[in-house]
């Protein structure tokens, strides 16, 4: 995946690119790889990505890291960091694996599902 894309736009707008994509596939061209995620409402959507989300998303965008590293980076306690990779995980901004960690057992290690997102947000 090269792009995410994070917007706010409503119920109209989805359906506009939905069919313009449905049309783009009809004639056979090529799509862009990249993931669209809306927001009906701005202040939502900076809630849901806080400033603390956004700086965590940074750092696994430039190399994956560990929970451990996260929290030494970015001077979290490890459960806030935690619960914060769950939730962009389930947004699907981010993914996390299990790898072995040799005399430690197993550590999670977390990385960007895109090398670039772009955050729109409109208001009014």
């Amino acid at each position: 995946m090269s792009k995410v894309v994070i917007r706010t736009d409503d119920l109209d707008g989805f359906f506009v690119r939905a069919k313009d994509a449905a049309r783009r596939a009809d004639q056979f061209h090529e799509f862009e790889e990249k993931v669209t995620l809306s927001f009906e409402d701005p202040q939502r959507m900076f809630t849901v990505l806080s400033e603390t989300r956004r700086r965590l998303m940074s750092e696994v965008m430039r190399e994956p890291k560990t929970i451990k590293e996260l929290t030494t980076r970015l001077h979290r306690n490890r459960s806030a960091v935690t619960k914060d990779v769950g939730m962009l995980e389930k947004m699907g901004l981010i993914v996390s694996s299990r790898q072995l960690n040799p005399g430690h057992g197993f550590q999670k290690v977390v990385q960007s599902i895109a090398s670039k997102i772009e955050l729109i947000a409109t208001l009014g």
